[in-house]
């Protein structure tokens, strides 16, 4: 099952199948791998769906399919388990592979090599204007890849989502130096990558992501000094963050864009317009992920989605505060909360990229809560005292938390509405 998980994730990230050479194949590369590792785990692996994330899942893809049944087109239904059941399909497959602490290793090490080629990729497209797949850059000189990469935005989210995972790699040492050595220079191509994407999204997402890390690890007060001096130094870096305006034509048009994303909810409350009909109701995306699950799949998909969400980041914070195992002991230890840490890092920027983009369906995010939700659940197995998060105890909070994040989001979006 495992390395039917990596042959998956290698077609995801790297996407050999659509490099000039292959892409008439006509062989459905990406089912084989994926409908393999679903086979597989079937016959041999663990099946735990103690998390609550499970059946928050497995419910959302029923309203995403229920949503565009009521408006009329049942076969939009079916589309709609094509495009977004895989992505259901690895979270389940993902989650129940890690039952090793290592598994959560490996993973990470298989993740930060695969993205390396589209951020090589990406270099070697910005120094002659096409890359080895055949791919230019787009108009404005950013850097793209292939498929679901082909925005800059997109594959700017994948760097940030891996960038904490290579720097956590990078401090295991070993080998004399050479495996810090090589994880470091790694960062620093995902880091210059990043740059080369100019995806304001991803370089805002990289300065949370840093100051974070720099909040848990040295306190606030460095934290926010840190964070100053790193946008500023963005600011002065040669970046489309330059233009960063609410006036500003783009960012007016994603304002614009959030504020009739909420219109279509208001028209629409229970489960919204439809999944995948924001598009068709209006000219542009929804340019942020949470307004486009409130519009296409109402308060109750959006009630879902966040509470999918919030439950990630609950998990790897009880892991953060759990007392160390003593010597000897079965338990946690102290590598258990740098993973946890850096999981919440690489979530934390994913979500900041996410508020930018349309990405609410895509399979990055839920192969990232994959990976949160199967290390949560192989720490409960050596620490039992770990926090179960039984669904049925929040049945009554969610909908309040549901409804306080579309108050707030409508208070976001009038606001800045005022601004421009």
């Amino acid at each position: 099952m495992f390395l039917f998980i990596l042959l998956y994730l290698a077609l995801v990230i790297v996407r050999p199948h659509e490099y000039p050479a292959y892409v008439d194949s006509g062989i459905p590369w990406l089912q084989i791998a994926l409908g393999g590792a679903l086979v597989a785990w079937l016959f041999n692996g663990t099946r735990n769906f103690a998390a609550p994330q499970f059946p928050l899942l497995f419910c959302f893809l029923g309203v995403a399919m229920l949503s565009i049944a009521l408006t009329g087109w049942v076969g939009g239904s079916l589309e709609v388990l094509e495009r977004f059941g895989p992505a259901v399909a690895l979270f389940v497959v993902v989650a129940n592979a890690i039952t090793r602490r290592e598994r959560v290793r490996s993973l990470m090490v298989a993740l930060a090599l695969l993205t390396l080629v589209p951020a090589v990729h990406g270099i070697d497209q910005k120094a002659s204007g096409i890359g080895w797949t055949g791919v230019p850059l787009i108009q404005d000189g950013r850097i793209q890849y292939l498929g679901i990469f082909n925005d800059p935005n997109d594959l700017g989210m994948l760097f940030v989502i891996v960038l904490p995972m290579v720097f956590y790699l990078g401090s295991r040492g070993g080998l004399m130096g050479l495996r810090r050595l090589f994880w470091l220079a790694a960062a620093g191509v995902l880091l210059y990558a990043i740059f080369l994407t100019d995806s304001r999204g991803t370089l805002l997402a990289t300065a949370a992501v840093a100051g974070l890390f720099a909040w848990r690890r040295y306190g606030a007060f460095v934290a926010g000094l840190f964070g100053a001096v790193g946008f500023v130094a963005m600011l002065v870096l040669p970046s489309r963050l330059q233009e960063l305006d609410v006036s500003e034509a783009s960012a007016h048009g994603r304002v614009e864009a959030w504020y009739e994303g909420l219109q279509m909810f208001l028209s629409s409350p229970v489960f919204g317009v439809g999944t995948n009909q924001f598009s068709d109701l209006y000219r542009l995306t929804a340019h942020n992920s949470f307004v486009l699950v409130l519009a296409e799949n109402g308060i109750v998909g959006f009630t879902i989605w966040v509470a999918f969400l919030t439950y990630c980041v609950l998990m790897l914070l009880a892991m953060l505060r759990h007392p160390l195992a003593a010597d000897g002991a079965t338990g946690l230890v102290a590598d258990d909360r740098r993973v946890a840490l850096t999981l919440l890092l690489s979530f934390a920027g994913c979500m900041v990229c996410a508020f930018f983009l349309s990405r609410t369906y895509v399979v990055v995010i839920y192969l990232l809560a994959a990976l949160m939700v199967g290390t949560y659940m192989e720490a409960r197995r050596r620490a039992p005292d770990l926090p179960a998060f039984p669904l049925s105890r929040d049945l009554v909070l969610w909908p309040v938390v549901g409804c306080i994040g579309v108050v707030g989001l409508y208070i976001v979006v009038k606001v800045l509405l005022a601004l421009v």
